[in-house]
Parts: C-alpha cells; sequence; structure tokens
C-alpha cells in the first residue's frame, strides 16, 4: 500500500527517518518497473539545520520545493554529477526533508544492473544516494512529483526495525554545517551489505 500524504506531514524528520527504514521505494519509467526497501536516510532538519539547504530561510529556484507541503520528491544534482533523491516533509512552509542514501533492490535487479552499467549484483549497485537515483532510473524531470504517483512512491509492506537495529549516527559530506554536522542524523539499518560507508 502506498504511504499517504498524511505519513509525510508530519514536522519530526528524525522520526520519518527512521520510519522510512524497510518502507519500499519504486519507480516505473518507461514502462520499467524497479525498487527495493529503503535501509539508510538522513534527516534535513529546516531552516535550523546547518546542513539544509533552507537553513536561515533561505529560498531559491532549488529550493523553493522544500517549503510545498510534505509527500512529493526534492531532486536536485550534487556535484555536477550525481541526482540526490530527498523526500519533502512537514506541512506546508515548514521545509524538512529526508535524503534516501541506501535501498537493498527486491525488485527489476536487472533493470537497475543495466543502468548502472554493471553485469553482477554487489552492494555498490544501490549504496549511496547518487546510486540509489541511477539505480532506479530517478532524475530531475521528477523533481516535485507527489509520493503517490505512477511513476515514483513508497510503499508500506509491514517490514519493521527497532530502535536496536537502526544506527544512529552523524551524517555525510555535511562537514560545513559546523557542530551541525555531529547531529546523529544519519540512520542505517545495522548489518545490511547494502548501506553506504562507513557503515560499521
Amino acid at each position: 500500500m502506498k504511504l499517504p500524504q498524511s505519513f509525510y506531514l508530519d514536522s519530526d524528520v528524525v522520526s520519518l527517518s527512521k520510519q522510512l527504514l524497510g518502507k519500499y521505494l519504486f519507480t516505473s519509467i518507461n514502462g520499467l518497473f524497479s525498487g527495493g526497501y529503503i535501509v539508510e536516510t538522513e534527516a534535513y532538519n529546516g531552516t535550523i539545520d546547518k546542513a539544509s539547504h533552507a537553513f536561515g530561510g533561505k529560498r531559491t529556484a532549488r529550493t523553493e520545493i522544500m517549503y510545498k507541503e510534505g509527500g512529493i520528491a526534492y531532486i536536485y544534482l550534487c556535484y555536477g554529477i550525481h541526482e540526490m533523491l530527498n523526500v519533502v516533509v512537514s506541512p506546508e512552509d515548514e521545509p524538512r526533508a529526508i535524503l534516501i542514501r541506501a535501498i537493498e533492490p527486491t525488485i527489476g535487479v536487472d533493470i537497475m544492473l543495466g543502468r548502472k552499467n554493471m553485469e553482477t549484483l554487489k552492494p555498490n549497485i544501490t549504496a549511496g544516494p547518487g546510486s540509489v537515483a541511477k539505480a532506479l532510473g530517478i532524475d530531475r524531470k521528477l523533481n516535485a512529483i507527489s509520493l503517490e504517483s505512477d511513476q515514483l512512491w513508497i510503499e508500506d509492506r509491514g517490514l519493521r526495525y527497532t530502535d536496536d537495529q537502526i544506527a544512529e549516527v552523524p551524517r555525510i559530506g555535511v562537514a560545513y554545517a559546523q557542530e551541525d554536522a555531529l547531529l546523529p542524523y544519519r540512520f542505517y539499518v545495522k548489518g545490511n551489505k547494502y548501506v553506504s560507508k562507513p557503515n560499521k
């Protein structure tokens, strides 16, 4: 069952980041169906979070999507190379988002291998946010799309993790955020081989 929009309207981005672990992320792009369950996320806590694109209330053509009502995708290009999928959460004008950092692929693995130019299945197929987007065919054309759409959506299939199965550690690549770089806003399923590194 697709997650309803009400799921995404919670303002507790940390809680939602943990709740998304075990949820299934799917795409249907040009008739190709692929996906798997989320095993790693990062929380970005809006205007007060120095690591967030919306820190200090910053509003640009790129970040305006974060200020919309939760339940849509925020997709941007990082380092001019990698597309990154974020889930916009919270009510309108509260710009919080969750970066999808890794999934365990379960459906359409051959499709994902083709998109990644890989011959055999290895953990790096969907470890890291750039890999997730590329493997699932996600790009900026899907920016602002509803997460209840028929192209990009998230489902609850009953998979749950307890708190002791979830690692809570600092985010990756946000040293510019000073003290906020130390916040334990990265969450992953302990022991899952598809989690990006470091994962010990």
